[in-house]
């Protein structure tokens, strides 16, 4: 198969997208991934021509671009993707990483993971099938955890017909599924293509000529990524206590998650509440005056006060990060051992891990309704769940909507030490 050259593109480069591929079995996730990673010429020779002997072995046509993604043993042989793969590709406007979610329904929580980082879902639906009650569940689980934008990917339009009628008619559909769930609030693009032939993935192919709209790669390019929250209140969870060489004093090291600090700032460290000055910064070796968001520092302290890995810097006077030992959360359960509220587990916060124990459970996420039901049934491997936890110690915890790395935590089992739930403050 011959790669036509991508023609030349004048433009800034947009920075890094987060993006998963998401939606029911057989749609065409893993072959998609490979169209991208083909048709960008993000594939090394040796890899293409593992691809070539693959398809003259089996007597293909052509490439199986699916097993670019599919590396699990079981995967190749049954088909489907079961792990979650992250492949990177770039173009001249920007850079991707991608991860492509299981379709299967006992995958859940491998979804739930690829979500939790992603800035863009791209949901696929076979164009024979329509809409599904997968597809639904999906888009649910991606939007819980704050992927705003989803791009609705209309895919195998080659066994339609190349269809318009076909696509506006599935456009449609979901549409009116999202109109009845205003919670989800997410913002929609929609895109016919064939991942198999490559029409409106990377080039507009020759058979879609109805369409008038950008191509896949098109949409990913422009759409918006998370980006550090430079005007949001301070967060610094401080990963660790340290004395720099030919330093004076205690520092403390951490990656700013959102805001910005400067010298002569005053902070105040949670849950102790104790405030000071800040005397110094650095990046690296680099003195500065000021950080913002995205940056792992060092920060010296105008006088000494106690402060340990785990603590949160935050603006002195911020009301909104207020410690507490109550909190409502979402929890996605990954272990077969169902959830056990009477046991103390371990929740982990940023660099903070306190004690804590489910007190209540309010609701589990119905996955063929997609709607939230009270249930005295065990939470168990893949389940939703709206929970109350109590902590052992005060912790300054944010609403995952308003801030993602400091909103969101994981259960251990003290025990094991196996992590048996994601979970995202409400």
């Amino acid at each position: 198969m011959k790669r036509d050259p991508l023609p030349p593109l004048d433009a800034e480069d947009r920075g890094v997208l987060r993006f998963l591929t998401c939606g029911s079995v057989d749609d065409g996730k893993s072959t998609l991934i490979g169209r991208l990673l083909y048709d960008t010429k993000a594939l090394l020779a040796d890899t293409l021509a593992t691809l070539e002997k693959h398809a003259a072995r089996r007597g293909l046509s052509a490439l199986d671009l699916s097993l670019l993604t599919d590396g699990l043993t079981a995967e190749r042989e049954q088909g489907i993707t079961i792990d979650v793969a992250y492949r990177y590709f770039a173009t001249a406007r920007r850079k991707f990483i991608i991860a492509d979610a299981p379709g299967h329904e006992q995958y859940t929580r491998n979804m739930v993971t690829a979500a939790s980082t992603a800035d863009v879902a791209v949901l696929l639906v076979d164009a024979r099938k329509g809409v599904l009650a997968q597809t639904r569940r999906h888009a649910t689980i991606a939007a819980l955890l704050g992927v705003q934008r989803l791009i609705l990917a209309v895919n195998k339009m080659d066994l339609a017909d190349w269809s318009r009628e076909r696509f506006a008619a599935i456009v449609a559909d979901f549409d009116a599924w999202l109109a009845q769930h205003p919670e989800l609030a997410v913002d929609l693009r929609a895109v016919p293509l064939s991942a198999l032939e490559g029409d409106m993935v990377v080039e507009r192919g020759a058979n879609l000529s109805w369409y008038g709209g950008p191509t896949l790669v098109e949409l990913l390019e422009e759409a918006p990524a998370a980006q550090p929250g430079v005007d949001a209140p301070l967060r610094l969870p401080v990963q660790w206590v340290c004395r720099p060489a030919q330093a004076d004093g205690r520092a403390y090291a951490g990656r700013i998650e959102a805001g910005q600090l400067a010298i002569g700032d005053e902070i105040a460290v949670l849950p102790s509440g104790l405030r000071a000055r800040v005397a110094r910064i650095a990046l690296g070796v680099r003195a500065l005056e000021r950080a913002v968001a995205g940056q792992s520092v060092t920060v010296w302290l105008a006088g000494e006060i106690d402060i340990s890995r785990g603590d949160l810097l935050v603006a002195a006077g911020d009301a909104t990060a207020a410690p507490r030992r109550e909190f409502d959360a979402a929890i996605c359960w990954l272990t077969a051992a169902p959830l056990a509220p009477a046991r103390s587990y371990l929740l982990r916060h940023a660099t903070r891990e306190v004690k804590a124990r489910v007190a209540a459970i309010e609701g589990r996420l119905d996955i063929h309704t997609l709607r939230w039901i009270a249930t005295d049934a065990a939470v168990g491997l893949n389940d939703i769940a709206r929970v109350k936890l109590k902590t052992q110690q005060p912790l300054a915890a944010d609403r995952y909507r308003t801030q993602r790395a400091t909103g969101s935590f994981i259960l251990i089992d003290e025990a094991t030490h196996e992590t048996v739930a994601a979970g995202i403050f409400e």
